[in-house]
């Protein structure tokens, strides 16, 4: 993966600036990750509606990561990804799945259980 989608997915720190104090992972953390193969138009549209999304309605509660299954297809494994881009979510539980480019942003919402249905 090249910088544009790398460097926009590094990971932020809590809100608070400081870990959880009782070990479990803070619930209000959305650990997100977005599947996609090389730097195609329809990746790059996804990550721009997915950081769109994260801003407006999980401001400083999100981590993305980006996986490129050009560059380790094995990965599409761990999480089952049979269609690229597709976006998982890992917290919180219990773990989501969108397949798209992320541009219907009300089916976005729903599906990542951030609106209801």
């Amino acid at each position: 993966m090249t910088a544009n989608l790398a460097k926009k997915s590094r990971r932020r720190p809590p809100t608070n600036g400081r870990p959880p104090q009782d070990g479990s992972e803070d619930s209000n953390r959305w650990n997100l990750r977005l599947y996609v193969a090389g730097q195609t138009p329809r990746s790059l549209t996804a990550f721009k509606n997915l950081k769109e999304i994260c801003e407006e309605y999980l401001k400083g509660k999100y981590h993305i990561e980006v996986i490129d299954l050009m560059e380790n297809p094995t990965l599409a494994r761990g999480d089952q990804i049979l269609a690229v881009p597709t976006l998982v979510r890992k917290l919180p539980q219990p773990i989501r799945k969108i397949i798209g480019d992320l541009s219907d942003t009300e089916r976005v919402l729903v599906g990542l259980d951030i609106q209801p249905r």
